[in-house]
């Protein structure tokens, strides 16, 4: 084979080899329910994000502590996030991925509205009531406002994971 034919095959071995392993890549940093993220207001690559550490884009995953779903909310805090914006709660839909999103971010956006985002994610990860102790300890924060420590560190490596995996779906998508 000629010099020139062998360049050329090898090259299209490397560009069908990147389109695939891009597919592969892109099938891992799926979108469920992108028109229910698109309405909620919060930035779509960070929920997917949250989707992606929290049940690895399963519908029916459960904790050990009892959350449920695709962004895996504790049946009392959908009911807050329910009661908060008018809306009936139905503990038999949490698994439904669309009932189970529109929650999430509902819930997301509240903290994020609360928080600055890296605090907001830690209090998604360890609980509202968790960070905002934390915060009245300067020990975890400067001011008050946002954690400068996080002292769990499994909430700590959820943040990392979320930044990580929002980094990745702002590269793949935007």
């Amino acid at each position: 084979m000629k010099r020139g034919a062998k360049i050329c095959l090898w090259a299209s071995a490397l560009v069908a080899a990147l389109f695939f392993c891009g597919c592969a890549i892109r099938l891992s940093y799926r979108r469920p329910y992108r028109e229910i993220v698109a309405e909620s207001g919060v930035e779509e690559g960070l929920v997917f994000a949250v989707m992606k550490a929290e049940s690895g884009f399963r519908e029916r995953a459960v904790s050990e502590a009892g959350a449920v779903g695709l962004m895996q909310l504790l049946p009392a805090t959908a009911d807050f996030v329910c009661r908060k914006n008018g809306l009936s709660f139905v503990p038999e839909r949490l698994s439904e991925g669309s009932y189970n999103v529109r929650l999430g971010c509902l819930y997301l956006r509240y903290l994020l509205e609360r928080f600055p985002e890296e605090t907001a994610l830690a209090a998604y990860n360890a609980g509202e009531g968790t960070v905002t102790k934390w915060l009245k300890n300067s020990e975890f924060t400067d001011d008050g406002v946002s954690l400068s420590r996080i002292p769990y560190p499994e909430t700590a490596r959820y943040v990392k994971k979320v930044e990580k995996y929002r980094k990745n779906y702002l590269f793949f998508y935007h």
